[in-house]
């Protein structure tokens, strides 16, 4: 076998879905929401299957939804896009992959901000890159001068981004972006800008494009997702976004991983991305009420959070809960014993891990909710007796 997959165990999310699937647990770790989506993009796919073709759709996409997203982009984040520079992929883990095969050379370096969303290092190693890691700890998870300066060198060819960031709920601010943008301008790095969760932030804060930052528009692959912006996550509709040259390396690999998307999803996904304003505000006080629905009742069984600014997660410190058991032990008992998933955050760590923090996710009905801080009111009483 390819020893970078070889060596790689199964995903903690298929481990921890799969042993609440095994229990009748209530799964609070893997990411898919069971409410939020809109009916009528779903009524829009349907009605695409059976009323257009079926047959492969152009490899760049459909034009409709490249010119959406395009348009999209310009409505929400003011960015100066045009269907050209669109790829649409199945699925936005296949854009940062076709992205990563696309843009890396054997022996480059990529810079990687850890806690790191799991399908990063291995496709970076695929790729022949040599990972170099910003390590982020709670509970401000911020990017420091000092971290990046040690991560960059004359080698680094690209850095993979992810804002709002998975796992830890932190959406970066304007000065951490600049930083990050002067760091890339710099060293002659390409970005690779996982913004999958743009739409889901909260609290009024608002989503600032990594392309957007001085001298970032022509060096940015900005990776976007169907699934997560209309909660449809099992459709795997994304796409990646770049200046002309960037975009034609891009599509060259695309080609060669998945080439087409199902033309009925991609439409739905484009009549999607055509919608007001005041849908995307709806969907976000929704996020944000079950949000604070989870927070309140975690901190009433006297766990202590972390502050979540997007995404769908929350993040409970054990320690700071006074619990001393690692997260992944904690998250291991808690579902085989007491009824409830979770994502323990050290799984997310390629080297030094912070082991005590539990990702929780939110986007579940309030009767799901209610479940599962029942499980975690239990593994507590569990813990503090051990």
């Amino acid at each position: 076998m390819n020893p970078v997959f070889a060596r790689l165990p199964t995903s903690i999310f298929e481990a921890m879905s799969m042993a609440a699937r095994e229990r009748t647990a209530v799964n609070l770790g893997q990411g898919f929401p069971d409410f939020g989506w809109p009916d009528d993009v779903v009524a829009k796919a349907a009605e695409a299957l059976t009323g257009a073709a079926s047959q492969y759709p152009p490899m760049r996409g459909l034009p409709e939804l490249r010119e959406a997203v395009a348009a999209h982009y310009g409505r929400h984040q003011g960015l100066a896009l045009d269907a050209e520079q669109v790829i649409v992929t199945s699925g936005a883990t296949e854009a940062i992959a076709a992205s990563l095969l696309a843009l890396i050379a054997p022996g480059d370096e990529v810079v990687l901000f850890q806690p790191l969303y799991d399908a990063y290092l291995p496709l970076v190693l695929r790729a022949g890159g040599v990972p170099r890691l910003v390590r982020l700890t709670p509970p401000g998870w911020r990017i420091t001068e000092d971290a990046l300066a040690a991560a960059f060198s004359p080698n680094t060819r690209l850095v993979v981004f992810n804002n709002p960031h998975n796992p830890t709920a932190r959406a970066f601010d304007e000065t951490e972006l600049a930083l990050l943008a002067r760091f890339c301008v710099d060293h002659d790095a390409i970005a690779v800008s996982d913004e999958v969760w743009e739409h889901v932030m909260f609290d009024g804060l608002v989503h600032l494009p990594l392309s957007a930052m001085p001298g970032m528009a022509e060096r940015t692959v900005k990776i976007g997702s169907a699934g997560k912006i209309f909660s449809l996550t099992g459709w795997k509709v994304g796409w990646a976004v770049a200046a002309p040259d960037l975009a034609a390396q891009v599509a060259r690999a695309h080609q060669f991983v998945t080439f087409t998307t199902p033309p009925n999803l991609q439409a739905a996904a484009a009549y999607g991305l055509g919608k007001e304003h005041d849908y995307f505000t709806a969907m976000r006080a929704r996020f944000q009420e079950a949000r604070d629905v989870l927070q309140a009742a975690v901190e009433g069984e006297g766990y202590k959070v972390l502050p979540a600014e997007g995404t769908y997660f929350l993040n409970v410190d054990l320690a700071a809960s006074g619990i001393a058991a690692d997260d992944m032990s904690f998250c291991t008992r808690a579902v085989e014993q007491c009824g409830v998933a979770a994502i323990p955050l050290s799984a997310f760590y390629a080297e030094a891990p912070v082991t005590n923090v539990v990702r929780l996710c939110f986007a579940k009905r309030p009767e799901t909710i209610e479940q599962g801080v029942a499980g975690l009111a239990t593994a507590r009483i569990l813990f503090e007796k051990a």
